[in-house]
């Protein structure tokens, strides 16, 4: 159905690469991605793409800079090959929390990424929840910035139906999000104020909201460290919530994150894959990962047919 739609993934993110080919009924495309033994990327496109809609999926998460290269290295690749549009399909954006100069003599990667993107040859990038929304405006070339909401919301409703919860925001900034969700879930939501005193570390302020005797889930974009996320829990349970559960659309999970997860209050933490899972993480019983290959999919398919994209999330 789909002659000239190519999808090929780097190393970061294949089986979510192949779950879209799945869905869309295409295969995956071929291609060598390799590492030179002095850790040089060196990529081999193993089949035609000339005149054809190539589609690379590649999350840029840990190893981030390896992850990055391949995908630059590949569009590269593609764009000699003379494919007819390239389009970066990057679930998760790695470097997005550096969108702005947060003090004195500090980059804006976020930036320096999208400008990376385009001049390897992008003609189009397709990402799942930025962590910061005018990201989209780093960009001279189309950005279509996707919501995992559709996804998340679905099991949510199965999940919690007919109890009572309550949607909590980790932070200040969140809080529309948890808005959002709420008014979706028809229940209340409530938010902690905390103050960052370094990176990857967080101080939980006060509740603002009430908890008591209910449901207590924690929404957010990603969990990094996961630190954040645990104080937010234990703030709650202090506060009276019968239960914690916690959802985010990119699982990072770094360093003692899933210590801190096994270790903490929180019963479940849901997550999509839009990070793969290290095999410390695979192995906790405490983290339930939801697909976004069928949203990604049908991104692809209504890109390709010149539809819109926007009224997914109608």
């Amino acid at each position: 159905m789909y002659d000239k739609i190519r999808v090929f993934s780097g190393n970061s993110n294949p089986a979510l690469a192949q779950r879209i080919c799945e869905v869309l009924g295409v295969p995956l495309g071929n291609a060598g991605v390799k590492t030179f033994s002095d850790g040089e990327v060196m990529v081999e496109i193993r089949e035609n793409v000339r005149g054809r809609d190539v589609y690379l999926v590649q999350s840029t998460c840990a190893p981030t800079n390896n992850n990055l290269m391949e995908l630059l290295v590949m569009m590269d690749a593609m764009k000699r090959a003379s494919a007819a549009t390239i389009t970066a399909v990057i679930p998760y954006y790695g470097y997005a929390r550096q969108d702005r100069k947060a003090a004195p003599r500090t980059p804006i990667s976020a930036k320096l990424v999208a400008d990376l993107l385009t001049t390897a040859g992008a003609d189009r990038v397709v990402t799942i929840d930025l962590h910061a929304g005018q990201i989209q405006g780093f960009f001279d070339i189309p950005v279509d910035n996707l919501y995992a909401a559709p996804v998340m919301l679905s099991y949510l409703k199965e999940r919690f139906a007919g109890q009572n919860v309550v949607m909590v925001s980790p932070d200040a900034g969140g809080a529309e999000r948890a808005r959002a969700f709420a008014k979706r879930l028809e229940c209340p939501m409530a938010m902690i104020d905390k103050r960052r005193t370094a990176p990857n570390v967080a101080e939980v302020m006060h509740l603002i909201g009430d908890v008591k005797d209910k449901i207590a889930i924690i929404l957010d974009d990603m969990i990094d460290t996961a630190g954040t996320l645990t104080q937010a829990a234990g703030a709650l349970k202090q506060n009276g919530a019968a239960a914690i559960f916690a959802c985010a659309t990119h699982g990072v999970l770094s360093g003692p994150a899933i210590d801190r997860i096994n270790g903490s209050v929180i019963e479940e933490v849901v997550l999509t894959d839009t990070v793969p899972l290290g095999d410390k993480g695979a192995r906790t019983s405490k983290v339930k990962v939801l697909s976004v290959a069928s949203l990604l999919a049908e991104a692809i398919r209504r890109i390709h047919e010149d539809e819109s994209v926007s009224s997914l999330f109608d």
